[in-house]
């Protein structure tokens, strides 16, 4: 794969709204753009904790085991929907109180299914050694991209205040997060048939 080709897929796949995106999203709205900076390192480590063990590792197995592959979709959906709970149910935070943690963020991107897509289909595959330029490349996007889904948070909330009240990206956020969790149960489920 040519660089500018695996860019271009990269940030295809990370401009596509999803679980992580969502929540850098609703992050952004709630605190801003400085705040909302340590939660890009939660998402880093949720990809690449994935990324590299399936891309060099298990890649093989997922191809001759594929109900390991519908447990994780599975598992992914659940906690999709958990995330979605939480956050329709989140009372109204003060000022100074931080609504998503880079765990959160972490343990979404680690069951994110872009994270396997990636790893599968857009990575290299070649030996560990020769996969770390891509590694690094893949780390540079990541941040740029994320880095967006922060900053249009950000400008929602710079947006003049409307009578619905902060809860809407809170809401908004869960709704896309529950749609999420259907669509990636749904292929799931269609996958046994």
């Amino acid at each position: 794969m040519q660089p500018l080709t695996f860019a271009l897929a990269i940030l295809l796949l990370l401009a596509t709204p999803g679980p992580t995106n969502t929540l850098l999203w609703l992050s952004g709205a709630a605190v801003g753009m400085r705040r909302s900076l340590p939660l890009l390192l939660g998402e880093l480590a949720g990809y690449l904790t994935v990324i590299v063990p399936v891309a060099v590792l298990a890649a093989p197995l997922l191809s001759a085991h594929p109900s390991i592959g519908l447990v994780l979709k599975l598992a992914a959906a659940g906690w999709i929907l958990f995330m979605a709970h939480a956050l329709w149910t989140m009372k109204a935070h003060g000022a100074s109180e931080r609504p998503i943690a880079p765990g959160q963020i972490f343990v979404t991107t680690l069951l994110n299914p872009k994270a396997l897509i990636i790893a599968l289909v857009i990575m290299p595959q070649v030996g560990l050694q020769a996969m770390l330029p891509w590694f690094l490349g893949f780390a540079a996007l990541t941040l740029g991209a994320g880095s967006l889904w922060i900053a249009t948070g950000t400008l929602l909330a710079l947006l003049p205040r409307r009578p619905v009240g902060p809860r809407l990206p809170r809401r908004i956020a869960a709704a896309c997060l529950v749609a999420f969790s259907f669509g990636i149960a749904g292929s799931a489920l269609a996958s046994m048939i």
